[in-house]
């Protein structure tokens, strides 16, 4: 089971990078995004510096929202969702495989360049490492509630606004949480308490979002 797991897994990340396709799609429109703040806000420094982290956690829900829609779409246009169904490893493994694949080609490559952003944005120093640990912890659960928006569209051709539309509520307390915790943990007021509630919230996530995204898929096929 493990190495169906695995090779689920890595097909899906080679995928999503071959010919430079979803995730680099993803990077630069993460990038765009947090660019323009500047240009809208204008040089106030002090400015930026108190929207730095909202910015980047906005820029980063909405650049994983943009991938949403292929992770069961392609699979079941071609067919390969049928065949996953009859192999022996579990719908519910099928969706955590599909999440992980894209946690690492998506919200990955978004946290490891979140410096840099932060640069631009003049994002206090102290916010660096908190904002990291919050977008470790928290991102997973946006891949994760994703599968659910993914799989009730899958059958549908033009279904990227209405995952939109169902995906987006449920971020809601990732991204409160995510910015509550890093600004929290910047002025010196402890923060871990949110930061829990963050990782709880992508523990929940896990415990939830296979069982129901699967019953979607199966719902899909039959």
């Amino acid at each position: 089971m493990f190495s169906l797991f695995k090779i689920i897994t890595l097909r899906d990340i080679k995928i999503s990078w071959a010919g430079g396709s979803t995730s680099s799609m993803v990077v630069a429109f993460f990038i765009i995004v947090v660019t323009l703040f500047p240009l809208g806000v204008g040089p106030e420094l002090n400015m930026l510096s108190r929207i730095s982290v909202g910015v980047i956690w906005v820029a980063a829900l909405l650049a994983c929202l943009l991938s949403l829609d292929r992770i069961f779409q392609a699979d079941f246009e071609d067919g390969t969702l049928d065949q996953y169904a009859l192999c022996p490893l579990s719908l519910e493994w099928l969706v955590l495989a599909k999440a992980l694949a894209h946690w690492l080609t998506t919200s990955l490559p978004l946290i490891l360049i979140t410096p840099l952003l932060g640069i631009l944005l003049n994002m206090d120093d102290a916010a660096y490492w908190p904002l990291i640990y919050a977008m470790l912890l928290g991102t997973p659960a946006l891949s994760l509630i994703g599968t659910i928006g993914a799989s009730l569209t899958v059958s549908l051709k033009r279904g990227g606004v209405l995952l939109s539309l169902l995906i987006l509520p449920l971020y809601v307390p990732v991204l409160i949480f995510g910015v509550m915790s890093v600004e929290a943990m910047t002025i010196g007021n402890g923060g871990y308490t949110t930061l829990m509630i963050l990782g709880a919230v992508t523990l929940f996530s896990i415990a939830i979002t296979p069982w129901a995204a699967a019953a979607a898929i199966r719902l899909a096929l039959d």
